[in-house]
């Protein structure tokens, strides 16, 4: 393979394999990290590369255990806890993924699951599935997103990470009883992305929220509805927790004599928004809003704190 096709293939799989690093490690900055560490392993194996499995196949093992290696030998890199100008309410939990970061739909490919893929490529990407990617041991993760995710057959993934099928069969079980008991409650399906239906309840949601209006925001919550921050650990559950910490947080931008304007985006495959706080004589980021959808109503709302 000469240096032209091998930029060839960086080229057609980079995407995707970014995504996958994603998925494993919950955050954008150290999936991008990993990747590079995924090239230049792949440069320097070239020459034993001998074609028994797919270029992609090759990608996607030095990828996982890539991913894998830095989960043993540097842990995840747990951010610090970020401290709010006001006192916030007593949140319902706090949360242990304090790395989970958004992922901008303009970077995800265009690319299909495989035949025996259990998620669709939407639900493979939305934040409480990342998320609860993150709730797995590792090897569990990563089975389950190689074989339910990419739709990769066991006899394929056992050689990628050096076991039998026997033991990924068995990882593989452990890991979707797992992840069930981590995910939301059935819930009604999500508007088609894009659909006026979508539209209706973001555009109801950046009015109310831009104005102050905590009370239309909190009748567009589901009774389920959840609230998270990270790199905060902070989450509210149900509407009433989430109403006591939007009025207190709109009542710190009023003293501050602070507007909040709002600029459409998506993440996760889900509606976001960019905010920016306005002052008299300045602006500055305010982070990022992705919400979740479901029927007509919001069913979660993450609050990513920093900038990506």
């Amino acid at each position: 393979m000469t240096q032209v096709t091998f930029e060839e293939l960086v080229a057609a799989y980079r995407r995707e394999l970014l995504v996958h690093c994603y998925r494993l490690l919950g955050s954008l900055t150290d999936a991008e990290d990993v990747l590079q560490e995924v090239l230049l392993a792949a440069w320097r194996g070239l020459d034993g590369f001998e074609g028994r499995a797919s270029p992609r196949s090759w990608l996607y093992r030095i990828a996982t255990n890539r991913c894998l290696n830095a989960l043993r030998d540097r842990g995840r890199r747990i951010p610090l806890e970020p401290r709010p100008p006001f006192q916030p309410p007593e949140p319902s939990r706090r949360s242990e993924v304090t790395w989970l970061q958004p992922y901008p739909d303009a970077l995800l490919p265009d690319t299909d699951p495989g035949p025996e893929a259990r998620y669709t490529g939407r639900e493979a990407i939305e934040l409480a599935f990342i998320a609860a990617l993150q709730r797995l041991t590792p090897r569990q993760a990563a089975v389950l997103v190689l074989c339910d995710v990419l739709g990769y057959p066991l006899g394929e993934v056992a050689p990628m990470l050096d076991t039998t099928p026997t033991a990924i069969k068995g990882l593989l079980q452990r890991a979707r009883g797992a992840i069930e008991r981590h995910r939301d409650p059935v819930r009604a399906a999500p508007p088609a992305p894009g659909s006026a239906q979508e539209r209706q309840i973001v555009s109801r949601f950046a009015e109310a929220f831009t104005g102050g209006d905590i009370d239309t925001l909190v009748s567009l919550l589901t009774d389920e509805a959840w609230l998270a921050m990270p790199p905060a650990p902070h989450e509210y559950h149900g509407p009433a927790a989430i109403a006591a910490f939007l009025r207190t947080s709109a009542a710190w931008r009023a003293g501050q004599g602070l507007q909040i304007r709002l600029r459409p985006t998506r993440m996760n495959g889900q509606p976001a928004f960019a905010s920016q706080f306005l002052g008299t004589a300045f602006e500055r980021p305010g982070g990022l809003m992705v919400l979740t959808p479901t029927g007509d109503r919001l069913h979660a709302m993450t609050l990513f704190l920093h900038d990506i």
